[in-house]
């Protein structure tokens, strides 16, 4: 770095009860889908703690849908907004920059089986508790914190550093795509997801679906008289099983090192009305991946033919084949190729904080890192450690968080370049 090294090391020690302070409040809020916020709200303030103008970019339905690469909703996004703001560059010459992360969360599942309640942070010695602590909270939490204690070292940079909090990432990834159909555009983009000892240079595509299972009511005394359409969904499982193993048949590189790397996951199974009745439909809500490279539009056709050949082996269903609908992630791979000057700058900042390079690996899931590659912006994940995130127990490593703050410091200053008004 630079010989501010020494001012930006104590700015950073002076942020920690800060940063510690923000992610609780983070945590506390339940930013689950349609609660995002109290989050962004949160955001909006640490963005203004850096110094910084926050900026809304709003949700707009219209305008996402008529974007190709926009993933469907069937949920209103009114009055939902994702937070920007912008550290301008004080001289010309040096490279932007994009910092982002989400803001949004997936359910607790199962809060009775968390030793706390979800969304009452709990500290055990370096571990903070709570849902959203890993994923993503302390991320967006280690992006302000760097930025804000080079802004108070006296930094000054050659090129523009963009803050995004973003909502939707666990369900579409609409929301970055929004602050890209905003016009912001970077040179790089780093993501603080939970990956903390390596950067994610590939990741997988995902397709959420949902099969629509039809049976015939009947009195379950006369059982046999009528068609289960649960007991049916689960012939309509069964294919979708054979799918996902011929999916991880032959993986590509860089999957080929990865065991299992395509996983189908039914999710949310409804059905039925009374335990007494035949139930006349039931539902299948599904993720299943798809490699980088992959059309999402040849998945989908998969998928369908799938749930065809399940048609065909129940009579019943043969003459009313369930539906297939698409609601939530649509969305392809990516891949960064491991020559790329973000990777090396961001791996040499990393080796100077922890005195060896990060791994580079490939993810079996997805983030919006993919919608910032799609618009021509090279973009890695790079975060704290966290544990059991969309787990039971989430937590975060406070120390991880700091040092990602420190390692984000350092590769801000080597990517943007220093500068003086």
């Amino acid at each position: 770095m630079s010989t501010a090294a020494g001012r930006i090391e104590v700015a950073l020690a002076a942020q920690r009860a800060w940063m510690e302070e923000l992610l609780v409040r983070l945590v506390q809020a339940p930013t689950e889908l349609g609660r995002e916020e109290p989050g962004q709200a949160i955001m909006s303030e640490a963005f203004a703690a850096c110094g910084l103008e926050p900026r809304d970019v709003w949700m707009d339905a219209a305008a996402l849908r008529a974007d190709r690469h926009a993933a469907p909703f069937s949920w209103d996004v009114a009055g939902k907004r994702n937070v920007v703001a912008r550290w301008a560059a004080a001289a010309s010459g040096g490279r932007s920059l994009i910092l982002g992360g989400h803001v949004d969360v997936v359910p607790p599942a199962a809060a009775e089986l968390w030793a706390s309640p979800p969304y009452e942070p709990r500290r055990e010695g370096d571990w903070l508790y709570g849902r959203g602590a890993g994923d993503m909270k302390a991320g967006l939490v280690a992006i302000v914190g760097a930025v804000r204690a080079l802004r108070e070292a006296g930094v000054e940079l050659a090129g523009d550093v963009h803050l995004h909090s973003v909502v939707e990432e666990e369900c579409t990834g609409n929301g970055a795509l929004q602050c890209l159909l905003d016009g912001v555009r970077a040179d790089a983009c780093v993501i603080a997801e939970p990956h903390p000892d390596h950067l994610t240079i590939a990741q997988v595509g995902v397709l959420w679906f949902h099969v629509e299972v039809a049976g015939r009511p009947a009195h379950a005394a006369y059982a046999t008289t009528g068609h289960n359409a649960i007991e049916a969904a689960y012939v309509v499982l069964d294919e979708l099983r054979a799918l996902e193993r011929e999916l991880n048949d032959d993986p590509p590189p860089p999957y080929d090192t990865v065991a299992h790397p395509i996983n189908l996951n039914p999710g949310v199974i409804a059905g039925g009305d009374w335990a007494s009745t035949v139930p006349a439909r039931a539902s299948l809500s599904c993720r299943l991946a798809m490699y980088p490279g992959t059309d999402p539009d040849e998945l989908k056709r998969r998928v369908e033919a799938a749930v065809a050949r399940a048609a065909q082996r129940d009579e019943f269903l043969r003459e009313s084949p369930p539906r297939v609908r698409y609601d939530g992630f649509v969305c392809e791979g990516s891949t960064l190729p491991a020559g790329e000057p973000l990777v090396r700058v961001l791996s040499d900042a990393y080796a100077q904080v922890h005195g060896q390079p990060p791994g580079l690996r490939p993810t079996t899931a997805t983030t919006d890192a993919r919608t910032y590659i799609r618009h021509g912006i090279p973009t890695v994940c790079f975060g704290p450690r966290a544990q059991a995130y969309h787990g039971i127990d989430e937590r975060v490593s406070l120390s991880s968080m700091h040092a990602c703050a420190e390692v984000l410091a350092r590769f801000v200053v080597a990517w943007c370049g220093e500068g003086a008004a």
